[in-house]
């Protein structure tokens, strides 16, 4: 994974000798992160080292999602808020269903039947139960307000965004704090690796790796609309299964390396903990930030076919969370739904 790195000076020398090939600096720039967001996910998997498996879960989709947040801002400041919205859906199902169904078959092709803290697991998916149903609410206003819904809808939104971060905090007392029993895993707890990383080095590493995702990032969203349109392809499908793909990079090669050593509770908690965080926290922060940053605030009305295929996502991870177990089939049943979803998008858009 590392020798991708040779392809940050490609993409600064495209950028600077070739400013009109979009498509190649897009392409150069999207792989440029992929190590990049593996430096910053094994940086997180150190520093978790000596935590449980919650708190462990949450500082790499903490960090991971770094990548997903610093993409959307670059995006935010060229007002591009339909490629942020798709980003955003396309990160939670991304996340929920090519990440956890990912994990789930490396996970079940070795270990049979794998168990994870089901109370855990659907604690999160009511969280996403209650994320989808706050971005359907701003665009059934929108339908209903009609030609008034302009003067209310950024308000709304506004309003909405400080419920889920309000939410979100809620949530991370509850997990981490007042009832963090019910969160502990169902494995018991790994030797300490006596070769983690210092803190110091861990976090040096995660420094760096950010600064370095936010310029390629910078670059890849310049170079989205070109690309999307060499390709023949709408921006909401390159924001959805490749953009989003690109930004989660870190979750997808820490969350199925854990449930290959048989660790599924850290897996569920990047994965499902992921996508509640982009929900909760990173979709209304970008509502937030729109307000001081980008030509125009950005609202919470996403287009109905983002809201559908993010509610059908959410339906299966709720039923796959449900039980406690985990096996192969289940991880391709997840993987199947991201198929389709990604084949309806893609005739959508050509």
């Amino acid at each position: 994974m590392n020798w991708l790195l040779v392809f940050i000076p490609i993409t600064l020398a495209l950028e600077h000798w070739a400013p009109q090939q979009k498509l190649a600096i897009f392409a150069t720039s999207g792989i440029a992160i992929l190590p990049l967001a593996a430096w910053m996910g094994r940086a997180t998997e150190h520093l978790a080292e000596r935590t449980g498996e919650g708190v462990g879960g949450l500082l790499n989709a903490t960090f991971g999602n770094a990548a997903e947040l610093i993409i959307a801002i670059a995006a935010l400041r060229n007002g591009l808020h339909d490629i942020v919205k798709a980003s955003i859906a396309g990160s939670i199902i991304g996340n929920i269903l090519l990440v956890l169904g990912a994990a789930m078959a490396a996970g079940g092709a070795l270990h049979r039947e794998q168990a994870f803290n089901s109370h855990a697991a659907r604690a999160q998916a009511t969280m996403l139960t209650l994320a989808g149903i706050t971005l359907i609410l701003p665009a059934a206003y929108k339908v209903a307000a009609q030609e008034r819904a302009e003067i209310g809808l950024v308000p709304l939104s506004i309003a909405l965004s400080i419920v889920l971060l309000a939410v979100y905090v809620l949530f991370l007392a509850f997990s981490l704090k007042t009832h963090s029993d019910l969160f502990r895993g169902t494995e018991p707890a790994a030797e300490e690796d006596k070769e983690a990383w210092s803190v110091r080095r861990s976090a040096t590493v995660l420094a760096a790796s950010t600064i370095a995702i936010a310029w390629m990032s910078e670059i890849l969203v310049g170079a989205i609309e070109p690309a999307a349109k060499a390709l023949g392809l709408g921006n909401a499908f390159v924001a959805i299964f490749v953009v989003a793909v690109l930004g989660n990079a870190a979750e997808h090669s820490t969350a199925i390396t854990v449930a290959m050593k048989n660790r599924m509770d850290l897996a569920l908690s990047i994965a499902i903990g992921s996508s509640v965080q982009v929900a909760l926290f990173v979709a209304p922060v970008l509502v937030l930030l729109s307000l001081v940053i980008g030509p125009h605030p950005m609202d919470l009305a996403f287009p109905g076919g983002l809201v559908l295929i993010v509610l059908l996502a959410i339906l299966i991870t709720g039923q796959v969370a449900a039980d406690g177990r985990s096996d192969w089939l289940k991880g391709a049943q997840l993987l199947a739904v991201y198929g389709v979803l990604g084949l309806t998008v893609y005739f959508l858009a050509v």
